[in-house]
């Protein structure tokens, strides 16, 4: 399991027995808050915090009942291959029960923890149990190539089959040493492309191989694609034995090998060329004309060489095509500690108003994968227990440009960073700059040439507009716009000018930084500018620190709107000439009407129904 579990202590009975797992998985303790004395991070709310940790694919460890874990991570059960383990231990530790994930690590985890505790662990997965292995989860350096036949052949073990081990791999597989052996399954083990004729055969590959590729830049993907497929089709040689995809660092944003990764199922390892060129005595091609172009005697033979390791060997010297080169090397052994690094990433992740609630799966996973956290400390602190741990790079306010440098270089060095926004990074927040930085050379105001070329993902979040119409009602049922109040960036002239075009347009406004202490004239010229086009009585909600502890929502007349009210930590919605305010049980609720008035009116007056309006 590459992502370290967390141990949930969730009362004092458990409390020790919590504190005994973590230190034998090297985990935190989380406890819960006035229940238990000593944790890493407390939390309040058990269901929410598993829920949290769980969406963000954390394995969990729970010292409780059972059913407290099956009750939280309920709702988001979906796809039992990617969830994370879950496992629930009793408060004397006497048992431990893998809840969910018993093929992806919970089985070996429950089994670790019972045996730190002198527990029992309590696995029920069949195959684990009557074979001690699950055939459809080989361990890492091997791939099953043919998962569709996993069921049947273990089937047939758990019924008193045995199992036949063969192909020219089968001695590497020692972890298959002790199924029973028989003819009801055939196990191949080798690097070829195999037909298994029964659904009871099962085909595994050792990654034994890697590929090593190089090319110009903009060369066609199915270029070096179809230039790799039939290399391994002329050497025999299966696609999922291939542990890795390697090239020079300068390729790590080139489509054609990002493609070709992608297709193979293989994670792409880079390397500078010094890296490279220390493999040149091993090179069977190695070339002059190269080394003057990047740096190196090679990119293809020398990557795939470099990516294997010291004891691997050249099985397949250079092949090219017209844009593109590729080369296989072989490995002694299943390879599993890989050379090189990872492509970067920067993950631009809008977590909404700070709620864990309203924070999206996809925002949590990916601050969970990051190996540091950069943004405003606010926003940081907002991610509670996420951050737990966590390195972080604290930003203040105005910090905007430096922080996005930050990221984008870090990224760079072949890590992964989520720089953390409030609301939706790509409205009024950083995904934008992001953008800009990547979009300038260096010698222009930009980042360097290594930060273009990370991978970026920008993962919406809950805006501060949604949060506001969410809470209010339904401001935003009809055409909306959203307008930033800060002259810091934009000049005041170009700011009224889209005023009065809102307004006569007669859409809802969302305005963002209404205020600040030195800003206090743009929000009253707005109120002023808006009461030229709609009536005194439009309802305004002023909606503060959504979701969290000081959240405020206040409705105002526009005409009675007071600078005064505002604060940087609130949104102000301002209806159009049609918005309401509904007078419900619970207090006033806020809604555009989009007209569907004219069909209501029409039926009930027995008149022909206007077109209806798509949602």
């Amino acid at each position: 399991m590459a992502v370290k579990p967390v141990v949930l202590a969730l009362s004092r009975a458990g409390e020790d027995t919590a504190h005994r797992v973590a230190a034998a998985l090297g985990a935190q303790v989380h406890g819960r808050k006035d229940r238990v004395r000593m944790a890493s991070v407390f939390f309040p709310d058990a269901l929410e915090h598993v829920r949290a940790l769980f969406g963000a694919g954390v394995p969990v460890v729970g010292v409780c009942a059972s059913g407290i874990l099956i009750r939280a991570v309920a709702p988001l059960l979906a796809d039992k291959r990617t969830e994370p383990p879950v496992v629930s231990v009793s408060d004397d530790g006497a048992v431990v029960v893998p809840l969910l994930g018993g093929h992806h690590g919970a089985n070996r985890l429950a089994r670790d923890i019972a045996g730190a505790l002198s527990g029992t662990a309590a696995v029920t997965t069949a195959g684990d149990v009557a074979l001690g292995v699950a055939l459809d989860e080989p361990p890492e350096g091997w791939v099953l190539a043919n998962p569709e036949n996993a069921k049947p052949a273990m089937m047939a073990l758990l019924q008193g089959g045995g199992a036949r081990i063969s192909g020219p791999a089968a001695a590497q597989a020692d972890w298959l040493a002790d199924l029973p052996r028989g003819d009801e399954v055939e196990i191949i083990c080798t690097t070829e492309p195999c037909p298994t004729p029964r659904e009871t055969d099962l085909l595994f590959h050792p990654q034994t191989l890697t590929l090593g590729v190089g090319c110009a830049r903009n060369c066609p993907p199915a270029e070096l694609w179809d230039l790799v497929r039939d290399m391994l089709v002329e050497s025999n040689v299966a696609p999922g034995a291939i542990r890795a995809v390697a090239t020079l660092d300068l390729k790590a944003d080139e489509p054609a090998v990002l493609e070709l990764a992608k297709r193979l199922g293989a994670p792409l390892r880079l390397f500078d060329a010094a890296e490279l060129e220390a493999e040149t005595p091993r090179l069977a091609n190695p070339s002059d004309v190269v080394f003057a172009e990047v740096g190196c005697h090679g990119v293809s033979e020398a990557a795939a060489l470099a990516v294997a390791g010291p004891d691997a060997v050249l099985t397949v010297p250079k092949e090219k095509s017209a844009n593109a080169t590729c080369a296989l090397a072989l490995a002694p052994r299943p390879i599993v500690d890989m050379q090189g690094r990872a492509r970067g990433k920067l993950a631009v992740v809008g977590i909404g108003p700070g709620e864990a609630g309203w924070r999206t799966p996809q925002a949590s996973r990916l601050i969970q994968q990051a190996d540091e956290l950069v943004g405003y400390g606010l926003y940081l602190d907002l991610l509670g227990p996420l951050a737990a741990g966590k390195p972080r790079k604290d930003f203040p306010l105005g910090g905007e440009e430096a922080r996005c440098r930050y990221a984008l270089e870090e990224a760079g060095k072949g890590r992964s960073i989520a720089l953390i926004c409030s609301g939706d990074a790509g409205i009024f927040a950083m995904a934008a700059l992001v953008f800009e930085l990547l979009d300038r050379s260096p010698d222009a105001g930009g980042v360097s040439d290594a930060a273009r070329r990370v991978e970026v993902v920008n993962a919406p979040g809950v805006s501060a507009l949604q949060a506001a119409a969410a809470r209010a009602g339904a401001p935003l049922g009809h055409d909306f716009c959203a307008i930033s109040l800060s002259d810091l960036l934009t000049p005041r002239q170009d700011i009224v000018k889209r005023l009065r075009a809102a307004a006569e347009g007669d859409f809802v406004i969302a305005f963002y930084n209404p205020v600040s202490k030195r800003r206090r004239t743009l929000l009253a010229q707005a109120r002023d500018i808006l009461l030229e086009h709609r009536p005194a009585d439009t309802p305004v909600c002023l909606a503060t620190s959504l979701g969290r502890a000081e959240e405020k929502l206040r409705y105002r007349r526009l005409d009675e709107l007071d600078v005064d009210e505002v604060d940087m930590l609130t949104v102000v919605v301002v209806g159009s000439s049609q918005s309401r305010l509904a007078r419900l049980g619970e207090g006033p609720r806020m809604y555009t009407p989009r007209g569907y008035a004219r069909r209501i009116d029409g039926d009930l007056a027995g008149e022909p129904t206007a077109v209806r309006q798509e949602t």
